[in-house]
């Protein structure tokens, strides 16, 4: 099964995983619809919805770049609806877009929690919700959250109560619509990368340079991406995987080849349990 004339709706896609699942899905000839907000170039972040377009476009598939901003709930079932107008009917969801913030409880602006819930959690529910009608006409739909597994451990929260709130609740969207639309064949799953992933969120908000050499490619979560769509969606849903549990699966042994800097040690990332050492 390839992805060959399947319709995939991203969000927050310009660039990083996003961008990386769009290529990945491009090399099959995929039509890839790019909705997020940057439609101008950013001073410190690369990449807008119209360069994101162009190179998927490169990369064989059809593009459709759409500024969005997935706090809007009528802009998100417009985009929805033009995209499907589009290129004919929508086969995967993809709800990339997330916004970060690790302050603690105390710390926060509540400017700055609603907006991490607004846009991780609520963002999640308004998009899958949008897609689910465009879905059910689909031979194989899925719905690809990136948000971790439901392990509920008090110290994680105590850490970053507000963004764990946002992203568990990515997950829990994932894990109530996995059951809701089960009899309609439409898979809902959660994926969630062992290391942390080179992106702009790492280099900006987390870790800068140094752990940007201590993390993997966006190319390892695309890769994970593309081998969950082409699985069953009937049969396939309700689960929540890391990326290279998902690579293994596919019979992957080999993953240096992801490592930002060889010679780096790798970072487990946030939500990943304590002795889940990565193949090097």
């Amino acid at each position: 099964m390839t992805l060959a004339g399947r319709t995939l709706f991203i969000t927050g896609g310009s660039r990083g995983i996003g961008l990386a699942i769009a290529e990945r899905a491009a090399r099959d000839g995929a039509n890839v619809v790019i909705a997020a907000k940057t439609a101008e170039p950013h001073p410190k972040l690369p990449g807008t919805i119209h360069t994101a377009a162009a190179a998927i476009e490169a990369a064989g598939g059809r593009a459709l770049p759409l500024l969005l901003d997935v706090r809007d709930a009528d802009a998100v079932a417009a985009a929805v609806d033009q995209a499907a107008q589009h290129f004919g009917g929508i086969d995967i969801c993809v709800n990339n877009a997330s916004a970060i913030n690790l302050s603690r409880s105390e710390e926060i602006e509540v400017k700055r929690f609603d907006l991490i819930q607004q846009i991780n959690m609520r963002g999640t529910f308004l998009v899958s919700r949008a897609c689910v009608p465009h879905l059910r006409r689909s031979p194989n739909a899925h719905v690809l959250t990136l948000s971790p597994p439901l392990t509920l451990r008090a110290d994680w929260f105590a850490q970053h109560l507000p963004y764990t709130l946002s992203k568990y609740g990515m997950s829990m969207v994932t894990f109530g619509m996995a059951e809701e639309f089960r009899a309609d064949g439409i898979a809902f799953n959660a994926l969630w990368p062992r290391t942390t992933i080179a992106t702009a969120a790492v280099e900006f908000a987390l870790g800068g340079e140094d752990l940007m050499r201590r993390s993997r490619k966006p190319e390892i979560m695309a890769d994970a991406a593309y081998a969950i769509f082409r699985r069953d969606a009937r049969y396939y849903s309700g689960h929540f995987v890391l990326d290279e549990d998902v690579l293994r699966e596919e019979g992957r042994t080999d993953f240096s080849a992801y490592r930002h800097d060889p010679a780096a040690t790798l970072e487990i990332d946030i939500f990943v349990a304590p002795g889940a050492d990565p193949i090097e």
